[in-house]
C-alpha cells in the first residue's frame, strides 16, 4: 500500500500547513527567479573594426566571458568596414561557434559614425554598448556600467580607460597623463569615451562626425537624460607609440570636439582648459625632474594639437575617415596582462647598522623616510611604499616587470651619487642600497630578479644572490 500525502506528514510529525506554507515558499522563490532572470536588462553590444586582425578575436572573447547577474548580453554586433586583412574570417568563424555574435560588412570603409548607425539600426536590445575593436574589457566592466540603468534617468555611462604603454618612455608617459587627466576629470563632470552603455532612444549620429561617443552624449543629454562615468569599469588599450601618430590623434580628436560644439552645441568637459589645468597641477606629474620634463613636453604636444585641429576646422577639413594609428594596433592582451602584474620591490640601506651607530637611532629613522619619499616619488601614485626595520623599504608596483626594474636600477645609482640631509641640514654621504624585485604575473610562476650594486658591480660574486 502507498502511503497517502497525509499519512506521509503525520508520519514526519510535519503539520500540513507547515508543509502547505513551505511548498508555497518554494513556488514564490522559484517564480521569483524566473521573473528576475525574465527581467534581466539586455544589452546589444557593438564592436567597429577596421583591418583589426591582431586584437578582434581578444575584444570579442573579453565581452562575452563577462560575468553578468542582474543583466545580459543579448547580441554582439562586429560592424567591419572596409576590412582588407583576416577580420571578417574571425569573426565568422567565432559567429559560428556562438549565436550572439552577428556579422555586418561595409564594403567600403565610409567612417565609425557610419558604422555606427548601422550598428544602431540593427541592434535590438534597450540598451546598446559601443566597445572599440583594440579595447580589452576587464572582467566585471559590464556588470558595473550597466548596473546604472537601474536608474531610469540615466541615460548613458562611460568607463575607465587604461593604456599599457610603457609609462617610462616619453609618449608612454603622455599617454597615461592624458588618461589620468580624463579620469580625474570624469570624475567631476562625466566625459565618456572608448566604451561607453547608452539606452535604444538615438536614432542616428552625424556622419561626419569624428568623436562619435561626445555626439551621442550630446543627444543623450539634450533628450533630458543623465550621464554616469563609472572608474570601476576598466579597459585596457594603447596609446600612440610615436610623436607623429600622437600629435596627429589629439589634432583629430579636438577638430572633432569642436565640431560637435558648433553643430551640436555642446562642449566636453575635457574641453576646458581650466579644468585640465587643476587637474594636471593636481595630478603628480611634476613630483621628479624627468617626470615634469615629459610633463612640459606632452602639454606642448596637446597645445600643437589643439591648434592644428583648430586649423582644419577653418579649412573644413573632414575628419571622420582617419588614417589609422598602426602603434595602437599591437596586440593588447600582451599589454594588459603586463598591467596586471604586480611587482614587488625590495630596497636595503646597505650598512644600516653602522650608519645609525653614526648618526643616532631617531636621525636613521628620518634617513629611511627620507630615502621612502624619494623611492615613492620616483614611482609614482600607484606605488604603495612602505618602510619596514634596519633601514628596509618595500615597494609595491604593478604593471611591466622591465619598466620596474629599469627604475629600480636608476634608483640605486641616483642613491649613490647623490647625498641626502636629514634634520633640515645635516648631510650624509651617499647611500648604496641593495635592491631585489619579485614579479607576480596574472599566469605562470613569480620571477625573482636583483638590481646590481653600483659599486660592486666589478664583483658579481659580491652581489645579493637571486
Amino acid at each position: 500500500m502507498v502511503p497517502n500525502k497525509t499519512s506521509l506528514l503525520l508520519n514526519s510529525r510535519v503539520h500540513p500547513l507547515d508543509q502547505w506554507l513551505a511548498d508555497h515558499t518554494v513556488r514564490d522563490g522559484q517564480r521569483h527567479r524566473e521573473a528576475r532572470a525574465a527581467a534581466a536588462l539586455e544589452c546589444s553590444v557593438g564592436i567597429m573594426a577596421y583591418n583589426e586582425e591582431a586584437n578582434i578575436a581578444d575584444a570579442v572573447e573579453s565581452v562575452l566571458e563577462q560575468r553578468l547577474t542582474s543583466s545580459r548580453i543579448a547580441e554582439l554586433i562586429v560592424v567591419a568596414s572596409g576590412c582588407q586583412d583576416r577580420t571578417c574570417e574571425i569573426v565568422a568563424s567565432m559567429a559560428g561557434r556562438d549565436p550572439r555574435i552577428r556579422l555586418l560588412e561595409q564594403k567600403r570603409r565610409e567612417g565609425k559614425a557610419s558604422a555606427i548607425n548601422l550598428f544602431i539600426s540593427a541592434a535590438r536590445s534597450p540598451v546598446l554598448m559601443l566597445v572599440s575593436a583594440d579595447l580589452l574589457v576587464r572582467d566585471g566592466t559590464f556588470e558595473a556600467l550597466l548596473g546604472h540603468f537601474e536608474d531610469p534617468e540615466v541615460g548613458m555611462v562611460g568607463g575607465h580607460p587604461t593604456p599599457v604603454n610603457d609609462e617610462a618612455t616619453f609618449l608612454g608617459h603622455a599617454v597615461h597623463l592624458q588618461w589620468r587627466l580624463h579620469d580625474m576629470i570624469a570624475c567631476q563632470s562625466p566625459k565618456l569615451g572608448e566604451i561607453v552603455a547608452f539606452r535604444n532612444v538615438v536614432p542616428s549620429i552625424p556622419l561626419d562626425t569624428a568623436v562619435d561617443e561626445i555626439s551621442i552624449q550630446a543627444l543623450v543629454t539634450q533628450l533630458g537624460y543623465r550621464l554616469v562615468y563609472e572608474p570601476a569599469a576598466i579597459v585596457y588599450n594603447r596609446g600612440p607609440t610615436t610623436v607623429r601618430e600622437f600629435l596627429r590623434q589629439r589634432r583629430r580628436i579636438y577638430a572633432g570636439h569642436l565640431r560637435v560644439r558648433d553643430q551640436q552645441g555642446y562642449s566636453a568637459s575635457t574641453m576646458s582648459t581650466w579644468r585640465v589645468a587643476r587637474a594636471l597641477w593636481r595630478s603628480g606629474a611634476f613630483t621628479t625632474a624627468p617626470a615634469a620634463a615629459r610633463t612640459v613636453g606632452t602639454v606642448g604636444l596637446e597645445a600643437a594639437g589643439r591648434v592644428l585641429g583648430h586649423y582644419d576646422v577653418l579649412r573644413r577639413r573632414p575628419q571622420h575617415v582617419w588614417d589609422v594609428s598602426a602603434t595602437t594596433k599591437s596586440h593588447i592582451a600582451d599589454g594588459a596582462n603586463a598591467e596586471g602584474q604586480q611587482n614587488v620591490a625590495v630596497f636595503h640601506i646597505v650598512d644600516f647598522h653602522r650608519r645609525q651607530l653614526e648618526v643616532g637611532v631617531h636621525s636613521s629613522r628620518q634617513l629611511t623616510r627620507r630615502v621612502a619619499d624619494q623611492i615613492k616619488q620616483t614611482l609614482g601614485a600607484r606605488a604603495i611604499v612602505s618602510i619596514h626595520q634596519s633601514g628596509t623599504i618595500v615597494a609595491l608596483l604593478p604593471g611591466d616587470r622591465e619598466a620596474a626594474e629599469q627604475t629600480a636600477r636608476q634608483l640605486v645609482e641616483r642613491f649613490e651619487a647623490d647625498s641626502l640631509s636629514i634634520n633640515g641640514h645635516r648631510s650624509v654621504s651617499p647611500l648604496t642600497l641593495a635592491c631585489g624585485i619579485i614579479a607576480f604575473p596574472q599566469a605562470g610562476p613569480p620571477l625573482a630578479r636583483t638590481i646590481p650594486l653600483p659599486m660592486l658591480e666589478a664583483n658579481p660574486a659580491a652581489a645579493m644572490a637571486s
